[in-house]
């Protein structure tokens, strides 16, 4: 499908491409990694034409459909159903020739057409883009909405939603989870899984990562190179390579002494005269292996609070909303000194609305909140970073907010978040997406916090800033209440999910894992409730009874195929369990290395199954939710 050969390219003098080489095949779902800056959206570009290559060359299939995410987001009149239609270019001029005037279309292309038509199931198109725009977070009134009525935000999910829609040969999706909420992350996960077509995903999220792609190509130093598997398994295998490498160095460096000191002892006799130049001719031949440094990791240091006793809040019949509008009604809840909870619920159903009102940026509208009198909350809200002085640089922003610190102080502080001497002196306009969040946390930080309130904290994070987060996290003994798209972030730090939705806010009683299914199940009985109109229409109740006898018996097998998917995935997720069980048993550590990579080959063989039986089990579901 596309071939990278010996790639050259330099942006102001700097190269960010040093013949770099790299094959994707035919249906092949591939990720690209590196650290920000190592040239992964630059490669897109190049991929696109909308950048020329300095050296080497791209090659594609010949008339190969490429698609991505349009950067500009949809505008306009154009209802969200429609924007994502007009997608389809083939399916859109095809209906435009057929709907011509009498006369202007010859009869036989009109055949040709309907026949066309039929063939790329024309007729289905817009139930899958409603599918795609639902999955997205878009309900049925939304869809029939015009763009220009939503913010950037929802528009850049329109834009997601017409790509996938399109279908492409070659997809191409940077960072495609940065607009989404949890919900619609996890139904685009899934979604992937099952893209029948070939796949460049960029991406810091390590579950889509593991979740959807079969190989990984890592950017590092002008270089591409590839390995198999997701992100979890490419780091471990890279660690073995890095640790390999540094062995094989250590060694080297001992043998080229060892014939050093056998040169220098006998080059001046005679009878070693001969062996000496042979050794030295066997210097010269040996290639130096790198030395093996790795790139400075961004660390997290979160100071401690000192205890308090709980409940650090408590709710006692809170309504909380905007200019007299409620958004969440009776809240009654409390929260203490080592809760880590995460709140899971659609985008504007209140979860950003709950984070203000434990901030104090909103007030009560009626009921009870108290508070503990020394409580100190953090918030974090990525909306926040505009509020930087973008011609000063971090020193100069907490040296103002540490009023009568000292430097040292200061400097201190910010190293704790991974600014050294330099890119503390870096005016804010200048520093990455990903160093002004660490520089919002740190100017969180300064008073520490009892509770900290991250809302999407890992938007511009890279995966090894977030796997940072994650450690400093687990490590900081305070509360943490969480909003986040990232299910990796999620999973190793709350013990405890709050589902807001309808205006309540309540305790989950599952995992991650019961949450997907608890979506998908909404999904189903949502989908079902819209498509049985003669349910309310106050018909025959008997006829319809035996209408639906005589469906269930036509379904039976897609019905068997849901149940069996069921039972399967119940049996891997098991078996998953019982693995990552075994890893978990220091011993396994200090015994065969062999036997050890043999389970970690079974963890990843479950996995790939898992994600392949989940993805047919949501297709036979949604196949049987059309059917019935």
């Amino acid at each position: 499908m596309l071939h990278i050969d010996n790639l050259t390219f330099r942006i102001g003098g700097r190269v960010i491409f040093d013949e770099a080489t790299i094959a994707v095949p035919i249906g092949h779902r591939v990720g690209l990694v590196g650290r920000n800056g190592s040239g992964k959206t630059t490669l897109f570009k190049l991929i696109l034409g909308e950048l020329a290559n300095d050296g080497g060359n791209i090659r594609m299939r010949k008339n190969v459909r490429i698609g991505t995410v349009a950067q500009e987001a949809p505008s306009g009149q154009e209802s969200l159903l429609d924007t994502v239609l007009a997608a389809d270019l083939e399916r859109s001029a095809l209906l435009a020739r057929a709907e011509l005037p009498d006369g202007e279309v010859d009869p036989h292309e009109i055949a040709e057409i309907h026949t066309r038509l039929a063939d790329i199931d024309a007729q289905s198109a817009p139930a899958r883009a409603a599918r795609i725009l639902a999955g997205l977070g878009f309900d049925e009134a939304a869809q029939q909405r015009a763009c220009a009525d939503f913010s950037g935000g929802w528009r850049m999910r329109v834009a997601l939603a017409a790509t996938l829609f399109a279908a492409p040969d070659l997809l191409l999706l940077d960072e495609p989870t940065n607009h989404l909420d949890l919900e619609a992350a996890l139904w685009l996960e899934s979604h992937l899984a099952s893209w029948p077509g070939t796949l460049l995903v960029i991406s810091h999220d390590r579950t889509l990562l593991n979740s959807v792609i079969e190989e990984t190509v890592h950017l590092d130093k002008g270089k591409m190179t590839r390995y198999a598997g997701g992100y979890d398994r490419f780091e471990r295998t890279r660690r073995e390579r890095l640790e390999l490498d540094s062995k094989m160095r250590i060694k080297q460096l001992a043998a080229r002494e060892h014939i050093e000191s056998f040169v220098e002892r006998f080059r001046a006799k005679a009878s070693k005269a001969r062996q000496a130049q042979s050794r030295m001719k066997m210097l010269e031949k040996m290639e130096p292996i790198a030395s093996v440094v790795e790139d400075k990791t961004v660390s997290f240091a979160f100071p401690e609070p000192k205890p308090l006793a709980p409940p650090l809040v408590s709710l006692d019949g809170v309504t909380v909303g905007y200019d007299d509008k409620p958004i969440l009604r009776g809240l009654d809840l409390r929260i203490d000194g080592d809760d880590r909870i995460a709140l899971l619920g659609a985008n504007g159903n209140g979860k950003s609305t709950f984070v203000k009102l434990l901030a104090g940026r909103l007030q009560p509208m009626a009921g009870k909140m108290s508070k503990s009198s020394k409580l100190q909350v953090g918030y974090f809200a990525q909306h926040q970073a505009e509020e930087l002085h973008l011609d000063e640089n971090p020193f100069q922003h907490l040296s103002r907010l540490m009023t009568g610190a000292g430097e040292s102080k200061v400097r201190g502080h910010l190293g704790r978040f991974g600014f050294g001497q330099e890119r503390a002196e870096t005016l804010c306009g200048s520093l990455s997406g990903g160093e002004k969040a660490r520089l919002l946390f740190a100017i969180m930080s300064l008073k520490p916090p009892h509770i900290m309130l991250l809302d999407e904290p890992t938007n511009h994070l890279d995966i090894d800033a977030r796997e940072a987060l994650v450690h400093a996290l687990n490590a900081y003994p305070g509360t943490v209440i969480l909003v986040s798209h990232d299910v990796h972030l999620v999973e190793l730090v709350a013990d405890r999910l709050w589902l807001i939705d309808n205006g309540e806010c309540k305790p989950f009683d599952g995992d991650l894992a019961d949450y997907r299914r608890y979506l998908m199940e909404s999904r189903r009985n949502s989908r079902r409730g819209s498509a049985d109109p003669t349910e309310k229409s106050g018909g025959n109740r008997k006829q319809q009874r035996k209408e639906r006898a005589a469906q269930r018996v036509a379904n039976a097998d897609l019905r068997k195929a849901v149940r069996d998917g069921e039972k399967a995935i119940e049996k891997l997720e098991a078996k998953r369990a019982h693995i990552e069980a075994d890893l978990a048993d220091p011993e396994i550590y200090g015994g065969s290395t062999a036997k050890l990579m043999e389970v970690h080959l079974r963890l990843d063989q479950v996995k790939t199954a898992l994600a392949e039986t989940e993805a047919k089990w949501i297709a036979d579901s949604e196949r049987l939710d059309a059917a019935e």
